[in-house]
């Protein structure tokens, strides 16, 4: 097939869900067997937006990534040679679909949300002004409900469609199937662009398993994003008051849980943990209020979400209170802090907990040192953690803050070798093996969520 009479999809954004996602797209096919897109990633001429489109080209994963079938995904898309990625935006002329993966961001001052507008604008604005009539722009990025209407449309030429179809995207050894095989909702600003993505995304996601779910607005799709976020992050606030309780009375939360999640209804109940990271459940929740407010002049405070994002924020330190309990003070004390991404086998550390946790205790004059599998550089500390089994020489404390498959493993007598530090599971990392050894071995051992009778 002459590769020029493919339709061009270009995803806006190459970030954990923009890279991930036009690997996908370029992985659809057609009955034949051939690829039905001809795929590039477009993505800001910064160092960062750089670097993750040469990544690309070379065939390598921006992000260090545990799923196999993402990156064998990205090799065939290579030999098949309809995956590109760059930083100029002159490509945008010859997109039939434009799928926005760039973030929208919001600024809170006194728990006042505001919509940054301005960036996200500038986005659109880039790629909007090169498209042709007829062009199909599917907003996947999380966005304050009224966006499309109010900041995406009016950029768009005459005849261009307007959809908004959020992503679903979790990092990890999932990656790809949370894009291709996971259901998705969408709507259009008119039946015609409704029906364009409906196609579009029947040719990406496996519909036979996973059918799709048409709503009746724009505005309808960004409030059941931004809505099922919000869910999540005022369950896991939720079940901290319940941590607390559990570790007072000396019961095991995570037992009492799981008896809980055997019932149909309450399958997906959240648990105690370290805290919650990463660059959707710290802010999404905020989005209704700070639309609500600036879009539609509405006075809805929101306060279970606001709230919720409250308590999620501070988790962190209650981990540093348990910390300070064992070792009595902080100050002039050594602490190995296992995982300083947001979560599980993956290396995004925006918003991490760990962060918090590694700030304080400096503040409370403690050293820590940091260990992820996954990140050799944590940028927003600017410091470069351990990727090797680290060494238990003079140190104090062990907090397991993030369940890496890798911690669930380790051989804790060979790796204690004697030492004998305090140990704070903050997350259920620990296996009940590795918790029983760790006892047997002469370590003090503390959890989130596990009191001790």
């Amino acid at each position: 097939m002459n590769l020029k009479s493919r339709p061009v999809v270009c995803v806006q954004g190459l970030g954990f869900v923009g890279a991930a996602m036009a690997i996908a797209v370029a992985s659809s096919r057609q009955a034949n067997g051939e690829p039905s897109f001809q795929v590039i990633g477009v993505d800001v001429p910064t160092p960062t937006g750089l670097a993750r489109a040469e990544c690309l080209n070379k065939g390598l994963f921006p992000f260090a990534c545990a799923d196999k079938k993402l990156l064998a995904a990205l090799k065939t898309c290579k030999r098949n040679n309809n995956l590109w990625c760059t930083t100029d935006p002159r490509v945008y002329r010859r997109a039939d679909v434009v799928v926005v993966d760039v973030p929208f961001h919001l600024e809170v001052r006194a728990s006042r949300p505001n919509p940054d507008i301005g960036s996200f604008r500038k986005a659109i604005r880039e790629m909007a002004g090169r498209l042709r009539a007829g062009t199909l722009v599917i907003v996947e990025s999380t966005v304050p409900p009224g966006t499309c209407e109010r900041v995406v449309l009016p950029e768009l030429p005459k005849g261009v469609l307007l959809a908004h179809a959020y992503e679903r995207v979790m990092p990890g050894k999932g990656y790809f199937d949370s894009i291709v095989n996971f259901r998705r909702a969408y709507a259009g600003h008119t039946p015609e662009a409704a029906e364009a993505c409906q196609k579009f995304l029947s040719k990406v996601v496996n519909v036979k398993k996973f059918p799709l779910t048409q709503l009746s607005s724009l505005r309808a799709s960004e409030t059941a994003k931004v809505l099922e976020n919000s869910y999540r992050a005022v369950n896991i606030a939720f079940m901290e008051e319940w941590g607390r309780f559990a570790e007072a009375i000396g019961i095991d939360l995570f037992e009492v849980i799981s008896a809980v999640r055997r019932r149909p209804t309450h399958s997906n109940m959240r648990q105690p943990g370290f805290g919650v990271g990463g660059y959707c459940l710290t802010k999404d929740p905020l989005m209704a209020k700070a639309a609500a407010r600036s879009y539609f002049g509405l006075d809805a405070p929101f306060p279970f979400c606001t709230r919720a994002v409250s308590v999620n924020r501070d988790m962190p330190l209650v981990s540093l209170s348990k910390a300070r309990k064992l070792l009595g003070t902080l100050r002039g004390k050594k602490i190995l802090l296992l995982g300083v991404s947001y979560r599980q086998d993956v290396a995004d550390t925006r918003f991490s907990p760990s962060a918090t946790f590694v700030k304080q205790a400096q503040k409370e004059g403690a050293e820590v040192v940091c260990h992820d599998p996954f990140v050799a550089f944590w940028p927003e500390l600017k410091i470069r953690t351990q990727k090797e089994v680290p060494s238990l020489k003079n140190l104090d404390l062990i907090v397991f803050a993030v369940s890496h498959e890798v911690y669930s493993k380790w051989n804790v007598p060979a790796w204690l070798n004697g030492s004998r530090p305090a140990v704070l599971d903050a997350n259920n990392v620990l296996k009940p093996a590795q918790r029983q050894a760790f006892q047997r071995m002469g370590c003090v051992l503390e959890s989130i969520g596990r009191g001790k009778v």
